[in-house]
């Protein structure tokens, strides 16, 4: 099996490769944080809970969370960041993410009910 690249390993990939698509998404995700103001932790952070809010694909929290967590944003942050948009995105996003994000890191989460 082809090892996966992760984080900003994986983005660097995608950008080597002959890709223009995901060269323009990188460079434009390199542009926004510059521009955001935010601390790379905060910025992430965001990156994150827009994620959940929007019901994105496992690799796409693949990129994110291998970045964040190669910055060094602690995991407890990041279940905090889904505990705190629970309540405006609802339940079901957040289950759904943690579905999304088990797959991209190929974790088991099933439970006794599957």
């Amino acid at each position: 099996m082809a090892e996966k690249g992760t984080g900003a390993q994986g983005v660097t990939a995608l950008a080597e490769a002959n890709a223009p698509v995901f060269e323009t998404l990188v460079q434009m995700t390199l542009d926004t944080f510059e521009r955001s103001g935010l601390d790379e932790e905060t910025y992430l952070l965001a990156r994150i809970a827009a994620l959940v809010a929007l019901d994105a694909s496992a690799p796409s929290y693949l990129l994110n969370i291998g970045t964040a967590a190669e910055a060094g944003v602690p995991l407890e942050k990041i279940q905090g960041t889904l505990v705190a948009i629970a309540p405006v995105v609802g339940s079901a996003r957040v289950v759904s993410a943690a579905r999304s994000i088990g797959e991209a890191f190929e974790l088991d989460i099933s439970t006794q009910d599957e």
